[in-house]
């Protein structure tokens, strides 16, 4: 009976709503509700029908690439938010708002720091 089931999503008008999901950024939980199928099963359809998982792993890059390019773009005209995401994420080692410090000398400890932007007024 699954395999019935998951030969309907095989078809190019199935395979095409899969893709949309997807590229909506449906997660594999959501599109697997939608299918009205478990989350389980999604992950057994894409290890054994490869047309279903290209269509799925696809879209989704599809979108991540989308959304990458909208905050470069942000980034580049100026948005604060979106430079300070974007090197916290490209340039993590420089720019993450926590730092580990080691202290001590053979019992050293870490602790961890978090940075905070003061020059902002308090709301």
């Amino acid at each position: 009976m699954a395999k019935s089931k998951a030969t309907e999503w095989l078809t190019e008008e199935k395979l095409i709503v899969l893709r949309g999901w997807a590229r909506n950024g449906l997660t594999d939980e959501q599109i697997a509700f939608n299918m009205g199928i478990n989350v389980s099963t999604i992950y057994e359809y894409k290890n054994r029908y490869p047309e279903i998982a290209e269509a799925l792993k696809e879209s989704k890059e599809e979108a991540d690439l989308a959304v990458e390019n909208a905050l470069y773009k942000k980034a580049l005209s100026g948005s604060e938010a979106s430079m300070f995401f974007w090197l916290q994420n490209r340039q993590s080692a420089r720019w993450k708002d926590r730092r580990n410090i080691s202290i001590g000398g053979e019992e050293s400890k870490t602790i961890t720091v978090k940075l905070v932007d003061m020059s902002k007024d308090e709301e």
